[in-house]
């Protein structure tokens, strides 16, 4: 686990300039604020002496393998690199409070978000809370956010609890990284960040969910960087977290707020040469920084684009099942269009039937009660012969006995039929459901009663014969109680047939019943699955509307790389430019001796020449005429005296100089004598 700082920020790569040393005489509180650029010199010199450190005090902690012990050389190194890490984190959070303090103190005014120092300050306290995070797997991938143990001091302190219900309330925080740098902007306003994290490493049991055992947070780093916060305490700061983008931020440590002009008094051209050596080494240094962060960013794209391939695979799958149930859905609604079709013509069928019972029975209460009206009708008038066959009985007197029985039997038919009567009529009252078969029959129960009804008259007529023949009174009258017992029998045939047919009927309307419950519940289970995928609908919408916000961070990565990889190319042009610049200023030093072995040799022909500044020749050395803006001051090259421009128009090869070079006029008059001298 390794913990790279990027540096993006151009104004990091020093020029000649910037590159001195600093001054000897400063104070010891003053170390703190020195350039990195003193400790990028230092750093191929400090390798081997910071390992064999590292490796002393992993020693005394016990962190080391001792002869006796079995840790391999693998997890001695890794726990060494953890402890640098820790030791740089805790020197870059001191350098960041002091540095805070002191810039807010000058101004003597509350710090907004955009102020520099305060910006770093938070990215170099976000590095401390990541350093040893727990990975936590999800569907979607892995998550790695300090804000999981931020939230305990919801429970551990209640004071904190107006600060989670505002970070949670923020509609345009959508990441657990936003959140969790929010929380931190409202704690440093309350002036409470040191007891809230104070209060998070007192229940270190609790920080181990979430911390590896050897992280910053777990171990005395962390109570020295609590104590240092306390010192901000001092700072008032209003910062406005409505419309910004926490959760995009990039948090880079930004080393030039650190960084520190010097000035060098030596001005020597070995100093120059070291200055660009250490530039050098620094660029190197820097490059070495940026590829590692390339690598690590190309790593976290592939895994991007690999859970991005993954989530696509998902979505399509998740697509074709919305619509396989969309296809469902729709052939269990034509299914249930078809039930209720069917469920609503036999509905319409069993109204129309129960409508044609019901006129069916209207039409045969009215004949029978047409019926009953012309039996009771006839009934007065049987009631009115009875009373005057009573009075001819009375007049006869020897015919007394026989008229009575006759009379007692016909009054025990009249009564028995009017019984008969009553039975039909309650009968009729109550069935409430009866079909055209039963309208025919009734009919013919009509029919035999008219035929009653003629015997009943034919009886009449009989009784006036009954005075002289009473013997086929009583034949007639055994044909009319075997037309009775008929009459009843076919009665209690008809009740038996009605009974029947309305138990067929309450069996129709239970069926009927069922029918309707079963298809109500069918309605209800097609509800509920409607729901249900209606539901699945809006996930996989929410499911949908994460994998495009992941899309978008893809994006901004990619375009991050893209900058990354223009700064290094941009690096990596300087570089080469100053390599090619030492190369240069190999090749002009190589000139340099040269030329300087020459002048050499000619001081050693010409001594006691000197070469005069500008200020010590105010006249001509030849003429005497006075220096002004018109007449220009020439030094002469082979003497080094000043001259105007008449007195040295001359030009000669010099050995010192590879192209000829002014000279004047009695240097040339001496140099052509020597050159003749020389060929002679």
């Amino acid at each position: 686990k390794e913990e790279d700082f990027e540096i993006i920020d151009k104004k990091q790569i020093p020029d000649a300039a910037e590159l001195r040393n600093e001054e000897k005489a400063k104070p010891e509180e003053t170390r703190w604020s020195a350039p990195i650029l003193s400790l990028a010199r230092k750093a191929s010199e400090n390798l081997a002496l910071s390992y064999g450190s590292a490796l002393k005090s992993a020693s005394l902690v016990g962190l080391v393998s001792k002869p006796g012990s079995s840790d391999s050389p693998a997890k001695t190194s890794t726990r060494c690199h953890t402890m640098e890490e820790r030791a740089n984190l805790m020197n870059m959070m001191k350098l960041s409070i002091k540095i805070l303090i002191q810039s807010a103190l000058s101004l003597g005014r509350t710090l907004d978000s955009d102020f520099p120092p305060l910006q770093q300050f938070f990215v170099v306290l976000e590095h401390c809370l990541k350093h040893g995070l727990k990975v936590k797997k999800t569907f979607i991938g892995q998550n790695k956010s300090f804000f999981g143990p931020l939230e305990l001091v919801e429970k551990l302190c209640p004071e904190a609890s107006d600060i989670a219900t505002s970070v949670k309330n923020l509609p345009e925080l959508k990441t657990a990284v936003g959140r969790g740098r929010a929380w931190l902007y409202l704690a440093l306003m309350q002036k409470k960040l040191a007891d809230y994290l104070k209060v998070l490493l007192d229940h270190k049991h609790l920080l181990s969910e979430f911390y590896e055992p050897d992280a910053l947070m777990m171990e005395e780093e962390g109570a020295v960087i609590v104590g240092l916060l306390v010192g901000l305490n001092v700072i008032d700061a209003n910062l406005c977290l409505k419309g910004e983008d926490l959760d995009s931020q990039v948090g880079v440590i930004d080393f030039s707020l650190y960084l520190k002009e010097t000035q060098d008094n030596d001005g020597k051209q070995d100093g120059g040469i070291t200055a660009v050596l250490d530039q050098k080494h620094y660029v190197e240094e820097l490059n070495r920084h940026l590829s590692c962060t390339v690598a690590d960013l190309q790593n976290k794209i592939d895994c991007l684009e690999k859970t991005n391939s993954k989530l696509q695979e998902e979505l399509a799958a998740a697509t074709d099942r919305i619509g396989s149930l969309q296809e469902e859905q729709q052939q269990l609604k034509q299914q249930n269009e078809l039930i209720r079709e069917r469920s609503e013509k036999s509905v319409e069928v069993t109204k129309e039937d129960t409508k044609v019972e019901l006129d069916t029975y209207k039409q045969s209460r009215q004949g029978l009660d047409e019926m009953y009206s012309d039996v009771w009708k006839q009934l007065k008038e049987e009631k009115k012969i009875r009373l005057e066959l009573e009075k001819e009985l009375e007049l006869q007197i020897g015919m007394k006995t026989e008229m009575e029985i006759a009379m007692k039997l016909l009054e025990k038919d009249t009564h028995e039929k009017q019984d008969t009567l009553v039975a039909l009529r309650q009968q009729l009252e109550e069935v409430k459901a009866i079909n055209l078969q039963m309208f025919h029959k009734s009919q013919n129960a009509e029919c035999s009663l008219q035929q009653k009804t003629e015997a009943i008259s034919s009886f009449e007529g009989k009784t006036n014969e009954m005075m002289s023949s009473m013997k086929q009174m009583e034949e007639r009258l055994q044909q009319a109680e075997k037309a009775r017992q008929a009459a009843e029998e076919r009665c209690n045939k008809l009740k038996q047939e009605l009974a029947g047919r309305l138990d067929s009927c309450r069996q129709q309307m239970a069926q009927l019943d069922g029918k309707c419950s079963t298809l109500e519940k069918e309605l209800k289970s097609e509800k509920e699955q409607r729901q249900t995928l209606q539901k699945e609908l809006h996930q996989e919408k929410d499911a949908t509307a994460l994998l495009k916000t992941e899309l978008q961070q893809m994006e901004g990565l990619k375009k991050e790389l893209r900058k990354l990889q223009d700064e290094k190319q941009e690096l990596k042009k300087v570089h080469e430019e100053q390599e090619q610049a030492l190369q240069e200023m190999g090749l002009h030093l190589s000139q340099s001796k040269l030329k300087m072995e020459d002048i050499k040799e000619v001081n050693k022909a010409l001594k006691g020449h000197t070469w005069l500044k500008d200020d010590e020749a105010t006249h001509c050395k030849q003429c005497r005429k006075e220096f002004s803006i018109s007449r220009r001051k020439h030094h002469c090259r082979n003497c080094g005296d000043i001259f105007c421009s008449t007195c040295s128009s001359n030009e000669l090869a010099l050995p010192s100089y590879p192209k000829p070079v002014r000279v004047c006029d009695n240097c040339h008059t001496l140099l052509l004598q020597q050159c003749s001298s020389n060929s002679s």
